[in-house]
């Protein structure tokens, strides 16, 4: 393996599983941001219809996550591919994106 190959190896190994994990982190910033405008809509007594607007948009800011999130997973998937081909790269090479951080809180609220 050339010595490019092998850089550019590494640094896409620590810059995906970054890039997943931050993507997760803000799946769970608007999902929490989601639950803190419905209670807070239930909590004070406004009508139903209060901050609907707000709340849609927040919906399709979410989902536009989850498919972000989606399509950096396909990317993984193919630069597995292009890995394996090229730089002898494995599946075992591949951490969780969780594992290079080491603040968890965040994920255990959803859980």
């Amino acid at each position: 393996m050339s010595y490019e190959i092998k850089k550019a190896k590494d640094q896409i190994g620590k810059d995906m599983p970054n890039t997943e994990y931050s993507i997760d982190q803000a799946l769970i910033s608007v999902s929490t941001l989601m639950a803190t405008l419905v209670n807070a809509r239930i909590s004070s007594g406004v009508p139903a219809a209060t901050g609907q607007a707000a709340i849609l948009r927040l919906a399709k800011a979410q989902m536009a996550l989850v498919d972000a999130s989606s399509d950096v997973l396909r990317v993984h998937g193919e630069l597995k591919k292009i890995g394996k081909e090229y730089a002898g790269y494995g599946s075992e090479d591949c951490p969780p994106a969780q594992a290079s951080h080491n603040d968890k809180t965040q994920l255990s609220i959803v859980s």
